[in-house]
């Protein structure tokens, strides 16, 4: 087992890409920011919180052989993928693209005024080369039930969707001011504060855009603020 380690994350510290139709804060490398030390956290290499402006978004372009999450928490993001998958990714719709072998897609924020806030996380599959695949399912009743939802899951996990990596688990939560829950015990786990703000046993205060890499390091409670509540995702990976 590795060493325990509580390492926090605040949002300020992430490298930015700033351009005319997006605002991209990254916690892993990503584009031309990179650093050695901070390739990945277990198996998640990407996770990046964005800002699209109205109007404008990733043009189509390709991925293989890679599990790509997406989480939408503000606006709408309109997918359409070599696959013939096209819709809307809205708060609480969870969306997952195997790329696999190959696929080419694109995400563009279609309303004319406002812009869409979303987090997108990659992980690596466990088999590579598999046949592309999409999947997408409206979660915000088990949300709205409080705790932590199994978003996307390897595991077996009665989750949204699923992923194909058997040792990763995306976990996700709307926690009502005031209320705790146990962060999942795995090897790597990392946590991200995408709304509001929390304490974490351990770690301290999160505020919104924090994030936590735990390695090895139990169970330890989360308490979302008593006053503005917390949206959090959790990865086991």
């Amino acid at each position: 087992m590795p060493a325990t380690t509580i390492d926090v994350r605040r949002a300020a510290t992430r490298p930015t890409t700033h351009i005319n139709w997006l605002e991209s804060h990254h916690s892993f490398n990503f584009g031309h920011h990179y650093d050695p030390a901070n390739t990945q956290h277990g198996l998640l290499l990407v996770h990046n919180d964005d800002i699209v402006r109205p109007g404008s978004g990733f043009m189509t372009h390709p991925h293989r052989d890679m599990e790509i999450v997406t989480w939408v928490l503000e606006g709408e993001l309109e997918h359409q993928d070599t696959l013939g998958n096209k819709g809307i990714i809205y708060p609480g719709l969870a969306q997952r693209m195997s790329a696999g072998a190959g696929i080419w897609h694109s995400e563009i924020n279609p309303s004319a005024d406002d812009s869409v806030h979303f987090v997108q996380m990659w992980v690596l599959p466990d088999t590579t080369m598999v046949r592309p695949s999409y999947q997408q399912l409206d979660i915000n009743g088990e949300l709205d039930r409080g705790g932590l939802v199994p978003i996307a899951s390897g595991r077996g996990h009665d989750a949204a969707i699923a992923i194909q990596q058997r040792d990763a688990v995306l976990w996700g939560g709307r926690l009502q001011p005031g209320e705790t829950v146990d962060i999942p015990d795995g090897r790597f786990v990392h946590v991200f504060v995408a709304r509001g703000a929390a304490e974490l046993e351990g770690a301290g205060h999160l505020d919104e855009g924090d994030a936590v890499r735990l390695t090895a390091a139990g169970s330890p409670r989360l308490t979302a603020d008593p006053s503005v509540g917390a949206e959090v995702l959790i990865w086991e990976a």
